[in-house]
């Protein structure tokens, strides 16, 4: 008898979990999506382009100028003196090291504001996805799932919700 009612209190226990799980809300966000279609997100890499685009064309001259140089040293070696040659070795030694600092400044630069401007537009996406979440009763929200059925990708309700925002 005491075996019949621990069964039966198992199986009603058990009865109550689909109604449970069939309350629970799911949705799935595409964080790529939100940061290639999303109009901030657009903007920001625009605003990065024209602050970056001049120092980037700086840039571009100066490795043109080093190579430019690498090929005139390597074309009038054979006429150079010994002193001009190694001078101009030394030119361009220190020029390419020049470059090379200056680009690697530019990289670390543009990849510091890159991360700020990300920042900010994930920041909007994920208020976005919590104001979705209320109004709609959602129970949870993934962002980055490796898998996840169609039918649970609210991408679409976020990008409108930042596009309007604007």
């Amino acid at each position: 008898m005491k075996n019949l009612v621990v069964f039966l209190l198992l199986c009603a226990g058990l009865v109550g979990v689909p109604a449970t799980a069939a309350e629970f809300k799911a949705g799935f966000v595409s964080t790529e999506r939100v940061l290639q279609e999303a109009t901030i997100a657009k903007e920001a890499q625009k605003k990065l382009e024209t602050e970056f685009s001049k120092r980037e064309k700086t840039l571009n001259e100066l490795g043109a100028s080093v190579k430019d140089l690498a090929t005139k040293l390597d074309r009038d070696a054979p006429t150079l003196s010994e002193s001009q040659r190694i001078q101009r070795q030394r030119e361009l030694v220190s020029m390419d090291q020049d470059f090379q600092r200056q680009k690697r400044e530019f990289q670390e630069d543009l990849a510091m504001r890159k991360n700020e401007e990300l920042q900010k537009v994930l920041q909007k996406a994920n208020a976005a996805i919590k104001s979705i979440a209320k109004s709609e009763n959602y129970d949870l929200i993934l962002q980055d799932a490796v898998y996840m059925n169609a039918k649970h990708d609210i991408t679409d309700k976020v990008l409108r919700a930042l596009n309007d925002s604007k």
